[in-house]
């Protein structure tokens, strides 16, 4: 018999990422996994994937290999009181084929409520392990965002990093919602570059937006919106240290660099998204979820 507190370990040579979990949770979530069916957590209403990084790329892997479609969210707090203030992003997360804990603070409530085998799922993180994996499987990938010429950065970046990655188009879009002949234009360079992800580097609600709006219009696989990503990646914005991001307070390294930008997300949104968990957790307010995939 396997004691609780045996574990398993996954790292990946190419970027070092681990990740934990128990070795029966391991192989209980297996034959779920291959079905893309996994647990979930109920943050103030979102669904939020109650998964480790490794359980995250073998749902995204699986997905791939049946050519089947979704689009993957990577939420946190801020996508979180998004979905609060707007019904129409909260369906679209729940809704999403995987919705990843892209903070720490969701992987807290996840633990509160049970999912011990959750971990962090970091949008950045999260794009660089698959693009490790995807020489060897032959995963071919289209970026989408970014301001002028980051795509392109962004496509050097990663080729030089992983040998052998098909990175098969690009595309910068205007700031506003694209016109019918955009729209087409799009769709054509992907039907002809046949991605099997397609990353989607916007800002939240938009790209999530996108995603929910274009999945079943263009010819891929995958949409995953990743955020900033795309400045972090070509070094337009600096990545917090790792202590940092253990230890929740990522939000503060991304407001000293923008505070003029961020300071309403952070100093507003993360009081009330405590303030709203805990009279979740103690049961004082209750929040349903709405249809997911």
């Amino acid at each position: 018999m396997v004691s609780g507190n045996q574990y398993r370990s996954h790292a990946s040579p190419q970027t070092g990422f681990v990740s934990l979990g128990t070795i029966g949770e391991e192989e209980r979530l297996t034959d779920s996994l291959k079905n893309g069916v996994h647990p979930h957590c109920n943050v103030l209403g979102v669904q939020v994937s109650a998964i480790s990084m490794e359980q995250a790329i073998l749902l995204a892997e699986e997905r791939i290999r049946e050519r089947g479609k979704g689009y993957i969210c990577v939420t946190g707090v801020h996508g979180v009181m998004e979905a609060q203030r707007d019904s129409t992003l909260m369906e679209i997360l729940n809704k999403s084929f995987i919705t990843t804990p892209d903070g720490m603070p969701t992987v807290w409530v996840g633990h509160m409520q049970g999912h011990t085998q959750m971990s962090r799922v970091y949008g950045p993180d999260f794009m660089l392990e698959l693009c490790a994996r995807s020489p060897k499987a032959g995963y071919r990938h289209f970026l989408y965002g970014g301001n002028d010429g980051v795509a392109e950065r962004l496509a050097a970046v990663l080729r030089e990093r992983f040998p052998g990655l098909e990175i098969v188009g690009t595309y910068t879009p205007p700031f506003r919602p694209l016109n019918a002949d955009e729209k087409a234009d799009l769709a054509a360079k992907v039907s002809a570059a046949r991605p099997d992800v397609l990353w989607v580097g916007l800002s939240t609600p938009k790209q999530e937006r996108f995603m929910a709006e274009y999945l079943n219009q263009l010819d891929t696989s995958l949409m995953v919106g990743v955020g900033a990503a795309f400045d972090i990646h070509t070094g337009g914005i600096s990545d917090a240290p790792a202590w940092m991001k253990q230890a929740g307070l990522q939000w503060l390294h991304r407001l000293f660099q923008e505070p003029r930008r961020l300071w309403k997300r952070y100093l507003i949104n993360n009081p009330l998204f405590v303030w709203k968990i805990a009279l979740q957790t103690v049961g004082l307010r209750r929040y349903s979820t709405s249809s997911g995939s």
